[in-house]
């Protein structure tokens, strides 16, 4: 199960063991034929919406040797049953699941060679047991198929825990998870499409790796109460920038007011561009001369020569939260023990190439567990940048954020970012919350910037991305009203 709020994802051993558990009080084959049914029902759907009917419609199965394959075979019973015309290539007849293929031929099904030219095709290649990329054989069969695919618990040929493609891999229109979902689904979206949940049953554990709902961010995000003045809601000290990079600073600070409504103060050199831009900004030259906040945030354009080193250490030594990006992970990869010994909460946002220069090595084809050890081995919470954002604090579940799409990745947004966070944490949000919450308001503002004059989308850049921060966190908001 999943705390409220949240989306679990659950790795191929904890899925197994739930069906274990489950085959033990349901009847021998229930599990089958409901995750099939459910598979049915969306293929219906999609016929439906896609050519404006179901009977006289055609689809293929893909059909594996594995569970995957019983599930495809047995979803096309179920479809035959309502007019629609199914074939299915058996990618290993000798080893095809015997009840599914056997319900398929008394429903009417055929057994086909190729996969011709049908409305939809399903994916039952592999299941969760699969691993690597596609086989020769049924890569040239995915290859050749024209039509949308809709994937069966997975797309095939994609890893179920950790998403990595190493080779052929299914590109699904929509994948239809059975039972719960697996860290594919918001690892590897892009492979997946659309997907459905079909619950068959199973009793889950406590996720290691979640998602918080959309609703329950807008429902926590913070706002005035009736109570609060400036100084209540939370002070945001931002150290960033510089008088050679203003853009930095005016991108750090503006993400930090757009996400609270407390106070802002800024230190440094950039100050002349911070205040054309945001008037409500108290400037200061120094980090010294601030004055009091409940929060810091350094290292977007800051610089990484001895002067920017001095003033993250006086940050570090604060007992006060501290988000580090940017020019700040340049500084912490050459000096790790600047955060050796912080009992306050720190928030590391490193994309993937700052992630190599402090750990000495990319994260990898695994990335939760990458993210999952930096952030236990320091002792700090990481937000590892990606479409699928990752968020690591030691002792808790990794949270995802999948992004819905790219157009975040463009020069400065960032810098947004991690003033967002800070300004959580500000505001008295927990380091893993900020982060996530951070990462899901700032992909939802980027999405709809990339929208505003066009339902397609178009680049945009991170200015746009910040004028539509106060509309992503309003969205959230009436998701929860």
């Amino acid at each position: 199960m999943s705390a409220p709020g949240r989306r679990g994802y659950f790795t191929a051993a904890e899925i197994r063991a739930a069906e274990a558990e489950l085959f033990e009080r349901v009847p021998v084959g229930m599990p089958m034929r409901r995750a099939a049914f459910g598979l049915a029902e969306v293929v219906v759907r999609e016929l439906r919406e896609r050519t404006g009917g179901v009977a006289g419609r055609s689809v293929t199965l893909l059909a594996g040797s594995g569970d995957n394959g019983g599930d495809a075979l047995w979803a096309g019973s179920f479809l035959r049953r309502r007019g629609v015309a199914v074939e299915a290539i058996l990618l290993a007849p000798e080893r095809a699941h015997a009840a599914g293929l056997a319900a398929l031929r008394r429903a009417g099904g055929r057994i086909s060679d190729g996969p011709g030219a049908p409305d939809l095709v399903v994916d039952g290649i592999v299941g969760i047991s699969g691993r690597g990329s596609l086989r020769p054989d049924a890569a040239k069969l995915v290859a050749a198929v024209r039509a949308p695919i809709i994937a069966a618990d997975l797309p095939s040929g994609v890893d179920p825990d950790t998403g990595a493609i190493d080779g052929p891999a299914v590109r699904a229109a929509v994948t239809v998870a059975f039972g719960a979902y697996k860290p594919v689904h918001a690892l590897a979206a892009p492979h997946c499409g659309r997907i459905d949940l079909v619950p068959i049953g199973l009793r889950l554990p406590e996720p290691n790796l979640a998602a918080l709902e959309p609703m329950s961010i807008g429902a926590d995000w913070p706002v005035p109460a009736a109570s609060d003045d400036k100084y209540t809601q939370g002070v945001t000290g931002v150290c960033a920038g510089s008088a050679t990079y203003p853009g930095a600073a005016v991108l750090c600070t503006g993400g930090a007011i757009a996400a609270t409504s407390g106070m802002v103060r800024y230190a440094g050199t950039g100050a002349e561009s911070v205040l054309a831009h945001f008037p409500e900004v108290i400037a200061a030259p120094a980090v010294s001369a601030t004055g009091r906040v409940q929060s810091w945030v350094f290292g977007p354009g800051a610089g990484t020569d001895a002067a920017a080193r001095e003033r993250l250490a006086e940050i570090l030594a604060t007992d006060l939260p501290v988000v580090v990006d940017a020019d700040g992970l340049t500084l912490l990869a050459a000096d790790p023990a600047l955060i050796g010994g912080r009992s306050a909460p720190t928030v590391l946002t490193p994309h993937a190439g700052e992630f190599a220069r402090l750990t000495g090595a990319e994260p990898g084809p695994d990335r939760v567990s990458a993210v999952r050890e930096l952030a236990e081995s320091r002792g700090v919470t990481v937000l590892l940048k990606g479409r699928a954002t990752l968020v690591a604090t030691p002792g808790q579940p990794v949270l995802v954020n999948e992004a819905g799409g790219s157009w975040a990745a463009t020069a400065g947004s960032g810098d947004i970012l991690s003033g967002v966070i800070a300004a959580l944490l500000a505001a008295g949000r927990e380091p893993a919350w900020a982060a996530a919450a951070g990462a899901r308001v700032h992909a939802l503002a980027a999405n709809l910037a990339a929208h505003d004059t066009s339902v397609a989308g178009a680049p945009i850049s991170a200015s746009p991305l910040l004028a539509h921060l106060r509309r992503s966190i309003a969205t959230l908001r009436e998701l929860a009203a």
